[in-house]
């Protein structure tokens, strides 16, 4: 009778490891909790893409348009929205690997990405421009034939400049690394999103862009792992965002001031 009783306890206990670790990953790392312990999802960014993420010198916060989506989005789900810093060619690894719950970054869409992604729908859309010392004037890519080009890796904008073709095109981890390229002169020119560049721009009187013509996928979405059923859910919340005006409020807030 012992040892009928034990080996009940141990499938008992094994059975309730089981179920508290069986939580499904897309519902967030913390979803499977006791009754009324808050409910967290974890974004990977990359905290150097002003206005979309920063981060604030004065709190060293992550703070940015995309946080405050992501942020308005957790709370009309009932998520806490934690944010983790990451460099951007490694954000979709991470999530593969359950390391973060879903990506927002600035992040096109692209067929690549949607191999191993499943996107929301397009909450922001913006255009490429070449950013270069002032003065020099190059309004298309043609112009920087044999051109020294910095982009960030995994972009893409890497993926235009290589589609150019006759690019010298330098991939770099960071945009603030881009920018002190070319104020330099190791870089002739980079190829950056105009509203981040206008950030940049501002910053440094020595610099200027031109925008160019988007060719090929544009515009920013939310990446999750494939099959997660908080798609539809951040899709209705990003709908009801831009009917009832708050998109435009933040889009004001982060991109109008800048």
């Amino acid at each position: 009778m012992k040892k009928w009783m034990s080996i009940t306890l141990v499938s008992i206990l094994a059975a309730a490891m089981l179920s508290a670790c069986g939580s499904d990953k897309n519902e967030g790392n913390n979803a499977g909790g006791a009754a009324g312990e808050e409910k967290v999802l974890i974004m990977g960014t990359s905290a150097d893409y002003p206005p979309y993420e920063d981060i604030d010198v004065a709190t060293n916060e992550i703070v940015g348009f995309d946080v405050d989506i992501a942020n308005y989005i957790g709370d009309k789900l009932g998520y806490k929205i934690e944010v983790q810093n990451l460099d951007f060619d490694g954000l979709l690894a991470a999530m593969s690997s359950d390391k973060v719950d879903f990506v927002m970054a600035g992040m096109t869409p692209t067929p690549e990405r949607k191999k191993n992604a499943e996107f929301t729908d397009i909450y922001f859309d913006a255009k490429n421009t070449i950013v270069t010392k002032k003065g020099s004037g190059f309004k298309s890519l043609e112009e920087l034939a044999g051109k020294k080009v910095g982009v960030q890796l995994g972009s893409i904008q890497e993926s235009a400049a290589t589609d150019a073709g006759n690019l010298e095109v330098v991939p770099l981890g960071k945009i603030p690394e881009i920018i002190q390229e070319i104020k330099s002169g190791r870089l002739d020119a980079a190829i950056i999103e105009d509203t981040v560049a206008t950030g940049y721009v501002a910053a440094n009187d020595d610099l200027e862009f031109n925008t160019i013509p988007n060719e090929g996928e544009s515009g920013s979405a939310i990446a999750f792992p494939k099959d997660s059923k908080l798609v539809k859910d951040f899709n209705d919340v990003l709908k009801e965002m831009k009917d009832s005006g708050k998109m435009d409020e933040l889009v004001k807030k982060w991109f109008e001031k800048k």
